[in-house]
């Protein structure tokens, strides 16, 4: 009984602020550092907020002074260095449209071999027992896309932002969707954003502003390139 309640208590989540080193790795060649503080953690997971947006099934790689009855390996580091896979990601409800909260569990000491040349693919978990020697490959399963949503032809303006690794615009542009629905869209434009890329969309028409995440590019018959995106923060209001 003894164990069971050590267990427990464990699991439950530490209100510990400390501070912690996110990166992440949109493509294999952007990748942005932040850091920022912890909100709770437990030896299998934390949350914490960000300014760079991020989303469900992604790898994130953190460097945390952790305490060491909270860690799993690495106990004589001074610097507990994990990687974690994000189980939500939402618009922070402080009111600060600009920052994101994030809950992330811990999936060991390595990423999986697929990260290095497809860092944007998404996981799920398919068993919560992590150590040192664990194989990412055995501990990750493949994200199971959820259902797609009826798409709509209808021609909403919007404008596409992409943000460098310091959160500025560094390029926009005008354009219009082809097709749109409340999970995603396709959109014509002419910027060369890569796959995997998070980018912002701003809809003044709807006064609304989303990010998405770049699935794929396209061009049409027409010779008109698109990039077909997901919403990652919200549905858009059709």
């Amino acid at each position: 009984m003894s164990e069971q309640r050590n267990w427990k208590r464990i699991r439950e989540r530490l209100a510990l602020r400390l501070p912690v080193r996110v990166q992440g790795r949109e493509t294999p060649t952007f990748e942005w550092t932040e850091m920022t503080r912890l909100v709770n953690v437990t030896p299998f997971g934390a949350a914490f907020t960000l300014k760079h947006p991020t989303e469900k099934g992604r790898l994130l790689f953190m460097t945390i002074p952790m305490p060491r009855q909270l860690r799993v390996f690495d106990h004589l580091e001074d610097q507990y260095r994990i990687w974690a896979i994000v189980r939500h990601m939402r618009p922070s409800m402080s009111g600060d449209r600009g920052l994101f909260d994030v809950g992330v569990a811990f999936i060991g000491k390595r990423p999986p071999k697929s990260y290095e040349k497809e860092p944007w693919k998404r996981y799920d978990i398919a068993t919560n027992t992590f150590n040192e020697e664990t194989n990412p490959e055995d501990l990750l399963t493949p994200f199971a896309d959820q259902r797609a949503c009826t798409r709509h032809n209808i021609a909403v303006d919007m404008r596409v932002e992409v943000i460098d690794t310091n959160g500025e615009v560094v390029e926009s542009e005008q354009s219009v969707t082809e097709e749109i629905s409340a999970k995603g869209a396709t959109i014509f434009t002419t910027l060369q954003i890569p796959e995997g890329r998070f980018i912002r969309l701003i809809g003044e028409q709807y006064g609304v502003t989303a990010h998405a995440a770049i699935r794929s590019r396209s061009t049409g018959a027409n010779g008109i390139p698109r990039i077909h995106v997901e919403f990652i923060d919200r549905e858009w209001p059709l």
